[in-house]
């Protein structure tokens, strides 16, 4: 019979979550990176306190793209900003006076960090796509300048400007 009450307050819980937010980031979850901000324009990223950073890549897409899918080997133009999980401070951005789109080349094997090579296959032109980046897929145990602490998850927006086929 406990059995038989715990499964049908599961059953309601579940019924009840989808109602209880109407935009994509009210729906993300308690630990979920959110992403706010006008496409084409630098977005702001927030991670919440008090959550671990994910052991393994995540991607989510933000906002959709059209064309054909990036793959291995093809080109993609990126705008890109990255912030530390850790410290929940912005490191790097292609926004911003004299910056310009940065080439992903050829992806799969391009020289930047391995969870961008895997993470933006899949991508069109003009999506938006969150990469929370774990260490073994970023720079490891390697301390990168003042901003990346050995070990640190890496969260990155990425808009895709272009993806060019071999």
């Amino acid at each position: 019979m406990k059995r038989l009450a715990l499964a049908s307050l599961l059953a309601a819980a579940a019924l009840l979550l989808p109602a209880c937010g109407g935009s994509e980031e009210a729906a993300a979850g308690p630990c979920d990176v959110k992403v706010s901000g006008d496409a084409g324009k630098q977005p702001v990223i927030e991670i919440p306190d008090g959550c671990a950073p994910p052991t393994e890549l995540q991607t989510r897409d933000v906002s959709a793209g059209s064309g054909t899918a990036a793959k291995n080997g093809d080109s993609v133009q990126v705008n890109y900003v990255g912030v530390a999980w850790s410290t929940k401070k912005q490191f790097d951005s292609s926004w911003g006076p004299g910056r310009k789109p940065f080439a992903v080349q050829p992806l799969g094997q391009a020289r930047v960090i391995q969870g961008w090579n895997q993470g933006l296959v899949g991508v069109k032109t003009g999506m938006r796509r969150l990469l929370v980046i774990p260490a073994d897929l970023a720079y490891g145990n390697q301390q990168q300048g003042a901003d990346i602490k050995a070990g640190e998850t890496l969260v990155f927006v990425v808009d895709i400007v272009s993806v060019n086929g071999k």
